[in-house]
C-alpha cells in the first residue's frame, strides 16, 4: 500500500502522512505501508515505485487526495506509468462519511454546538480547475449541515473558483449566522490553511482545525485500498 500525498515545503503537511502511515500499520501489521509524494517532498512516489519494480513486487496506489482532480487523473497517472511498477490506482478520499463525521469533530472541538441557531459554517476546501470536481465539495454542505439547527453551512474555495470565504461569511450573516466558523477540508495544515487562517482573522472568524492523522482518515484510506483489491479481483 502506497499512500500517494501531493507534497508541500511545510513539514507538517509530511508529518501528517508520516504519523497516518503509522496509524494503518498499527491497525493492519501485517500490510506493508509506505508513504510517498508527488512533489516538493520525499520520498517521490516515482522512488517508491521504482522500488516496487525493482523487487518486482506489485502495489496499490492510494491517492491521500480530498478532491479527484488534476493530480489523481493526471499527474498520478502519469508517475505510475512511468515507474513501470504493476500497480493499482485506488479511488481518492473524496467526501468520505467518515472524514464527514470527523469534520463535525473538529468544529465540537472548536466549541460549536449542533444545537446552536447563531453559527455559520464555511467549509473550506483547496478548489480546483475540474468543476465536477468542486461540485462534488460543494455538497459537503448539506452533510456537514445535517442533524444541526445551525443557520447554515456554505463551500468556500481557497483557491480557484467562488465564492470566497468573504462571500460565504456574508451570506451566512444574512441569514442569522452571529459567530462564523471554518472548517478546513484539508488533512493538514500548511501554507495554502495559513493563508485561509490570516484572511479569517482580519474577518474575525476563527477556524476549526483540518482532519489530521486520525483513525477515520487511516479507515479511509484503508477502505479504498480494500475498494480497489475486490475491484481487481473481480475483474
Amino acid at each position: 500500500m502506497v499512500l500517494a500525498a501531493h507534497g508541500s515545503v511545510d513539514p507538517r503537511s509530511s508529518a501528517v502522512a508520516q504519523a497516518l502511515t503509522g496509524r494503518i500499520r498499527r491497525l493492519r501489521p501485517e500490510l506493508d505501508v509506505r508513504a510517498a509524494f508527488l512533489e516538493k517532498s520525499a520520498p517521490s512516489v516515482g522512488d517508491v515505485l521504482a522500488d516496487v519494480a525493482l523487487r518486482g513486487d506489485s502495489a496499490v496506489v492510494v491517492p491521500m487526495l480530498l478532491a479527484d482532480a488534476h493530480h489523481a487523473r493526471v499527474d498520478l497517472p502519469e508517475v505510475i506509468e512511468r515507474s513501470g511498477a504493476v500497480v493499482q490506482q485506488a479511488a481518492v478520499l473524496g467526501e468520505d462519511p467518515g472524514l464527514v463525521t470527523l469534520l463535525g469533530r473538529r468544529l465540537a472541538d472548536a466549541g460549536i454546538s449542533a444545537d446552536r441557531r447563531d453559527v455559520g459554517v464555511v467549509v473550506v476546501a483547496v478548489g480546483s480547475s475540474s468543476e465536477a470536481a468542486n461540485a462534488r465539495t460543494a455538497a459537503l454542505a448539506p452533510a456537514i449541515g445535517a442533524r444541526t439547527r445551525w443557520a447554515g453551512v456554505e463551500v468556500a474555495f481557497a483557491t480557484g473558483p467562488h465564492p470566497t470565504v468573504a462571500q460565504a461569511a456574508s451570506r451566512l450573516r444574512s441569514r442569522g449566522a452571529r459567530e462564523v466558523i471554518i472548517a478546513p477540508w484539508f488533512l493538514a495544515h500548511g501554507r495554502i490553511t495559513d493563508r485561509v487562517a490570516a484572511s479569517a482573522a482580519e474577518l474575525g472568524i476563527r477556524m476549526a482545525e483540518p482532519l489530521g492523522a486520525h483513525n477515520l482518515v487511516a479507515a479511509a484510506l484503508l477502505d479504498r485500498f480494500d475498494e480497489s483489491l475486490t475491484t481487481l479481483i473481480a475483474a
